[in-house]
């Protein structure tokens, strides 16, 4: 017996000794623990929600709310009448407005400034860092506050507003435009126009290939762009898909029914997140152009390009490599913050909750809450990561 022990016991002591095997225990351990501490976590909650008699079903959802939302695509989008779980989907649209909206004009705005902060103009240089030390160092929901009490309800009432261009309306009670109606040949107009794009991106990019490998000059990008526009506008001017409806100012103020009536609200959070998040992308923008190696502009100059083509063409390229994985964080930042709007009276997938919580259990509420942010936020990172493989060097 003392001779099989002694023979087993080497063995025994190597697998021990083996990084891998004790790798892979210590991982089992912690997922256990882990286990163990959701089982009991979830019973605890569980136990606590039951002896306080607080309901945590989803049954409330096809209840009438009792509430209405007057923000939306539509004039009165939700209803006392409806169900809370259109009130979620309402809400949940007015998000997705307010941060697409926001997620394009910050990228936009981030752009113009990261540039200006490199230019040789002294004036316009010091213009971009004030703006992007004050937004960044001042909270977004004082900025919010800003925004909608100290400049859009200052503004003149809606009986008597600012006159736009177009003619469109300004006043404390929103932004009044031009409403596009569709006709019966949008649906042909939107066909040909993808068409269009599709056939100019596909000309764009043979007349690239064939400047590559001959040297010879194409124009690939104005003529790919010409198309585009070309095939979109003749295309409108035939088939006329959308009529005009202007907006009207009536005795109390903007006609319902009348133009596409923005509210004040929704200009709040969306003014607020576009500044906020473009102070942000700027430096990110400042810095990625920065990281470009200086021989890539000295370079770029001897061989004749503007100042605007070295950009387009070769720095912003190389700068995408380095923007991207900071410009995911801006975007999820800017997804959150969007609840924020509920500060503003916008009828957002949080201020909705917070109402929807006065009449019936706030548990379930909040579980959908989180679930609906949750999902913005990882459909933001999966888009972004794929951009992201796409501008990366690939190497063998």
């Amino acid at each position: 017996m003392a001779d099989l022990t002694s023979r087993s016991d080497p063995n025994v002591l190597a697998f021990l000794r083996d990084v891998r095997f004790l790798r892979s225990l210590v991982q089992i351990i912690v997922l256990i623990v882990v286990i163990a501490l959701a089982i009991w976590l979830i019973n605890n909650t569980s136990e606590g929600l039951a002896r306080a008699r607080i309901p945590t079903d989803f049954s409330f959802l096809t209840q009438p709310s009792g509430f209405q939302i007057d923000e939306g695509l539509v004039d009165q989008p939700h209803r006392r009448t409806d169900s809370y779980a259109n009130a979620f989907a309402v809400a949940l649209i007015n998000t997705l407005r307010a941060v697409i909206l926001s997620l394009i004009l910050a990228t936009l705005l981030g752009l113009f400034v990261g540039i200006a902060r490199l230019s040789t103009n002294f004036l316009l240089r010091s213009l971009a860092l004030v703006y992007i030390e004050v937004f960044q160092n001042t909270p977004l929901l004082l900025q919010l506050f800003f925004i909608f009490t100290g400049v859009l309800l200052t503004l003149p009432r809606a009986t008597e507003p600012i006159v736009l261009p177009g003619p469109s309306y300004l006043s404390s009670s929103g932004l009044a435009t031009p409403n596009l109606i569709a006709t019966e040949t949008a649906m042909w107009w939107l066909l040909l126009t993808i068409i269009g794009i599709g056939g100019g991106i596909t000309l764009w990019r043979r007349l690239r290939a064939i400047r590559l490998e001959t040297g010879r000059t194409t124009y690939a990008a104005e003529i790919g762009l010409s198309v585009m526009i070309g095939v979109t506008v003749i295309a409108w001017l035939t088939l006329r898909p959308f009529t005009v409806d202007f907006p009207e100012i009536g005795r109390f103020g903007y006609v319902r029914g009348k133009g596409a009536i923005i509210s004040a609200n929704f200009v709040a959070i969306v003014l607020g997140l576009v500044l906020y998040t473009g102070a942000f992308i700027a430096e990110i923008v400042r810095s990625g152009i920065q990281s470009v190696p200086t021989g890539q502009w000295e370079a770029a100059r001897s061989q004749g390009f503007t100042y605007g083509q070295i950009l387009r063409l070769i720095v912003i390229p190389q700068a995408l490599r380095v923007m991207i994985p900071p410009l995911t964080n801006q975007y999820l930042n800017l997804a959150k913050n969007s609840s924020l709007g509920a500060a503003v009276g916008f009828a957002e997938v949080f201020g909705v909750a917070r109402t929807m919580a006065q009449s019936v259990s706030v548990v379930p509420i909040m579980v959908i809450v989180m679930g609906i942010y949750l999902s913005l936020s990882l459909i933001t990172a999966a888009v972004m990561n794929v951009l992201n493989a796409r501008f990366q060097i690939k190497t063998r």
